[in-house]
């Protein structure tokens, strides 16, 4: 069959760039290899969709962790004004929480998956599921059209002057995601920024995480060390699983940890645990608890006045005591040791979890190898790259929809590079 484009992968920037193009009068096949598209888009936030937020342009690019420059002409053309404005024209209600993040006002992922499908249909698009590209074809050094094989193993054979891949990363294989993009552009002659987990838990080695696991710390604050060196800080949630750290704190900063693990770098997390209390008001406090409890209780009493019941033993330890220990029997010089540990609760970093729990991928196609202003290859002619298959990542918050979104935008305008 001959279209006019060739969409490699369904997912919002897939779905973007083919809808686009097909409203703009565009013969276009969309070709994804899962039973239906939009797979990742039903699940992500939780099944709630955060798909952009409303921030400021320049407090929005700041939260893009690569290639930030790259991306600034997709968002300039199509940002998240434009894409809430988007989803109101296709009927989606949307509602604006917490930190600027934009969410459907029904809570469902699958309203946002399926009014970018319906839309895709209306303005022609033929969509094929089932349907697994192994091959990108060139004639000289342009597109011809793609090889995919069906789901019964035979292969067919798609042709046009345009491809738009945007298979994604390798961010929840389950849905299809699972890095195919990278080898196909490979294949043509792109280089691949080496691909590793973004937006991902971490794992830690402290010896008494059993007793932490199921703990969620709220409005506390923490910074991320690197061989001692504080490199980045964050506000806000986060929660004890059975091999370590996650939550929202732990996700913003975990591109950072990643890098910095793979390079060999010691990793620790500062949680200051009373953070709207500075060291003299928390010194007034402690002594005022310590008194009103006497010196026979166990410090497990004071410990439970300051911290939730999971961090008793752990913050016992820290402070070189035991919480059956009465406190006479404390050491003078436990409430600064007390005060420090409260301040200053490292937790050491020592691994990361895989792709399977990652949000989101970083790496990809190196990006000086595409034009910022039309998402075409500047190897090939008539190729063109959308979403997460590309070096681009962003912070948790709903930034790396919008980056999907936009990029899916400008490839599907099939504007050429001259």
């Amino acid at each position: 069959m001959e279209y006019d484009l060739i969409i490699i992968g369904g997912g919002a920037a897939g779905l973007m760039a083919a809808g686009t193009a097909a409203s703009a009068g565009a013969k276009v096949v969309l070709l994804e290899k899962m039973e239906k598209p939009a797979r990742k888009v039903r699940i992500t936030g939780k099944g709630r969709c955060n798909l952009t937020n409303i921030r400021p342009a320049e407090e929005f690019l700041a939260k893009i962790q690569a290639n930030q420059e790259f991306f600034a002409p997709a968002y300039a053309e199509f940002d998240n004004r434009a894409l809430v404005k988007f989803f109101e024209r296709l009927g989606v209600r949307l509602s604006t929480e917490q930190g600027g993040r934009v969410f459907p006002k029904s809570g469902k992922a699958w309203d946002i998956a399926e009014a970018l499908v319906e839309w895709c249909r209306e303005a022609g698009v033929e969509i094929i599921c089932h349907a697994a590209v192994c091959e990108i074809l060139l004639l000289g050094n342009r597109v011809r059209g793609v090889n995919y094989k069906t789901k019964k193993g035979f292969l067919r054979r798609a042709e046009a002057p345009a491809v738009v891949l945007c298979t994604g990363g390798a961010s929840y294989p389950a849905t299809g995601s699972t890095g195919d993009g990278y080898a196909l552009a490979h294949a043509l002659g792109h280089t691949i920024e080496p691909i590793r987990p973004s937006l991902v838990p971490l794992e830690t080695s402290m010896p008494d995480r059993e007793f932490l696991y199921g703990l969620h710390l709220r409005n506390i604050s923490a910074k991320l060390l690197l061989d001692g060196t504080a490199v980045a800080e964050e506000f806000g949630e986060m929660s004890f699983s059975p091999r370590g750290v996650e939550g929202a704190v732990v996700l913003r900063m975990s591109r950072t940890a990643v890098d910095a693990l793979i390079e060999g770098h010691r990793v620790e997390l500062s949680v200051d645990l009373k953070p709207a209390l500075d060291e003299a008001t928390l010194r007034e406090r402690i002594g005022r608890e310590t008194g009103e409890l006497g010196p026979e209780a166990p410090m497990a009493d004071l410990l439970r006045r300051l911290v939730p019941k999971e961090l008793v033993m752990p913050i016992a330890k820290a402070v070189g005591g035991h919480p059956k220990r009465l406190l006479r029997q404390a050491a003078p010089e436990m409430a600064e040791t007390l005060i420090r540990t409260l301040k200053d609760f490292r937790i050491p970093v020592s691994d990361y979890r895989p792709f399977e729990e990652a949000i989101v991928t970083a790496g990809g196609i190196t990006v000086s190898e595409v034009n910022p202003a039309t998402m075409e290859s500047r190897l090939v002619r008539g190729l063109y790259f959308a979403g997460e298959v590309l070096d681009l990542d962003a912070n948790t918050g709903g930034y790396n929809l919008q980056i999907a979104f936009s990029t899916g935008r400008l490839a599907g305008r099939l504007k050429h590079e001259e």
